[in-house]
């Protein structure tokens, strides 16, 4: 739909956007992969990931209300925002909300309008018995009105160190025009790769899962070329034997993969170690 439509009221249309990433490295030891989470937790931990999120709700034209974030022990970090589309003054906001006060310091200060929020969880993962760990990153943007999560999308990829990206984008409810006429949809997308810089996509395997009739959409991403030194964790790759350089480089293949496809393919007892 390339003209604006004349809407009754408000827009009810609710958009949203779950993006998922997962970045994967190769630690031996017990030290590597302890170091490797207590790096992750301080590369990731909940104020950056609420800049992170402000920078989303800045780019998406909407604004904070509130802020509620906390850091894990052992590890993992959880941030909300609850946003609105428009701004109004701070006499009309809630008491109980922060409006980011001491944590974000907003250029405009708003209330909770339209029940928008961003989310954002972190997931690092190891086994001992397994030399391959992994972060994994939840962030959800759910909005109502004009403002779409999706605009969004390039700044998260390059926000995080991205090898597996599943993304998952929904409209629900309808929202009326001035003839009563219902619209399920306010805006035109045939993939969610439409919204993803072409450069991007060049570095990544990219499929399409979409159920257009009922507004749902989802892509998932892999990284095509494994550097083999950016997945090693505390490790020079020339100081490994060219077979064990080779062993690594499948065991991290087949980590994504599995992730990729959300299945489990490979023997697990043949690349433990």
């Amino acid at each position: 739909m390339n003209e604006k439509i004349a809407l009754y009221g408000f827009n009810n249309l609710t958009k949203t956007l779950s993006f998922n990433i997962y970045d994967v490295c190769y630690a031996k030891s017990e030290k590597e992969r302890k170091n490797y989470l207590e790096y992750i937790d301080e590369q990731y931990n909940a104020q950056r990931l609420t800049n992170i999120l402000c920078e989303v709700t800045n780019i998406i034209g909407a604004h904070v209300l509130n802020i509620a974030k906390q850091d894990y022990d052992p590890q993992g970090a959880s941030v909300t925002l609850l946003i609105s589309e428009d701004p109004i003054e701070e006499s009309f906001v809630d008491s109980s909300c922060n409006l980011g006060k001491g944590i974000f310091e907003p250029e405009t200060i708003v209330a909770h309008l339209d029940k928008s929020h961003v989310t954002v969880h972190t997931y690092p993962e190891f086994h001992p018995d397994h030399a391959i760990s992994t972060f994994r990153v939840d962030i959800d943007v759910s909005t109502c009105g004009t403002i779409s999560p999706l605009k969004a999308l390039d700044y998260l990829i390059g926000s995080f160190d991205s090898d597996i990206i599943t993304i998952d984008y929904r409209v629900r409810g309808f929202t009326r025009d001035m003839d009563r006429k219902k619209h399920f949809m306010d805006h035109h997308i045939n993939s969610i790769q439409n919204y993803i810089n072409r450069d991007t996509l060049r570095k990544y395997d990219a499929v399409d899962i979409n159920v257009h009739q009922s507004n749902i959409f989802h892509t998932k991403m892999m990284i095509q070329n494994i550097e083999l030194q950016n997945y090693l964790f505390n490790t020079d790759k020339d100081e490994l034997k060219p077979m064990v350089r080779r062993e690594i480089y499948n065991a991290l293949y087949k980590e994504m993969i599995e992730i990729f496809s959300g299945s489990n393919i490979y023997d697990h007892g043949a690349y433990n170690d």
